[in-house]
């Protein structure tokens, strides 16, 4: 049965109107005339039997069915492009990953011990993009997951499966300077500093808290950062103390840059995990790759 599907070129073109909100931005983009894209976006809509956009008299806006629509292709177009350049980059030959990670994870821990699996598999480019939620694998392209996450937060990202990497250690961290002469603080001295926040585990320093059997009403308010990384500038800074993953600072800490604040440690919250999508026949390259992950865990840290 043919498929019923429209060209790539009228996607192109309605996915350009759309984020533009104008048939002259989106012909300038793709270097063609507004006819040529009014056309193509009216014969996708012929096609679907659905308007498209609302035109008036003020400009042109997206209907709710364009509004699904152009959230659906979008990724698909996108895909489909990282298919294409990844095709012509290996120009054929052997096979990629595309992993998402969570970013200061693969900055700080993936990327430095990366060289060694392109030693060993040199045909195989490993991509990387950042995610710090589950998704739809079935939406993404992507192979496999680094994610940080706890057991029941694993458990529910439906359609996968988990391999469990590395547990979590936390410590509070600041810079030497914050801290002067007095080394390390006790838990009711470091509630009284600046608590640097994790937008993504808002609740991280009242766990940390509720762990040293003690209340903290200020354990949740303090700068709040979206990434690790952020977190580590911050504290380097001297604007707080961060509640860091120790495997995610080992240079900082030989270095002196950071210190521990506190040298009470909370673990067994979190892990570290390669998750992928549960599959009849998973790819081989995935499972060398997983294969490679597990001997990093006996290695230990990076040069």
């Amino acid at each position: 049965m043919r498929r019923k599907l429209p060209s790539t070129q009228a996607l192109i073109c309605f996915e350009a109107a759309a984020r533009h909100a104008s048939f002259t931005k989106a012909a300038q983009e793709l270097a063609l005339t507004q006819g040529a894209v009014s056309r193509q976006v009216a014969s996708l809509e012929d096609m679907l039997g659905v308007p498209l956009f609302k035109r008036g008299q003020h400009g042109m806006q997206l209907t709710p069915a364009g509004q699904d629509y152009v959230r659906q292709i979008s990724t698909r177009l996108d895909a489909l492009e990282r298919d294409t350049l990844d095709l012509m980059g290996r120009q054929g030959q052997g096979e990629s990953l595309t992993l998402a990670a969570v970013p200061t994870f693969a900055s700080r821990w993936l990327i430095p011990r990366l060289p060694s699996f392109a030693t060993a598999q040199p045909q195989t480019p490993v991509h990387i993009e950042t995610r710090t939620r589950p998704f739809m694998f079935s939406d993404s392209g992507l192979d496999a997951a680094l994610y940080a996450g706890t057991p029941a937060q694993v458990a529910q990202w439906a359609g996968t499966e988990a391999t469990r990497l590395f547990d979590e250690e936390v410590l509070p961290v600041c810079s030497p300077e914050l801290l002067g002469q007095t080394r390390p603080l006790r838990p009711e001295e470091l509630a009284h500093l600046p608590l640097l926040q994790q937008s993504t585990r808002p609740e991280a320093w009242r766990q940390w808290f509720d762990a040293q059997g003690m209340d903290a009403p200020r354990a949740m308010a303090g700068p709040r950062y979206e990434l690790f990384s952020m977190q580590v500038a911050a504290a380097r800074c001297g604007l707080g103390v961060a509640l860091m993953p120790t495997l995610l600072i080992p240079s900082e800490l030989a270095s002196g840059e950071l210190v521990v604040a506190c040298d009470r440690p909370l673990r067994g919250q979190r892990a570290y995990y390669l998750v992928q999508p549960q599959v009849a026949q998973p790819r081989p390259m995935l499972a060398h790759f997983k294969a490679w992950l597990l001997l990093q865990k006996e290695v230990g840290d990076a040069p």
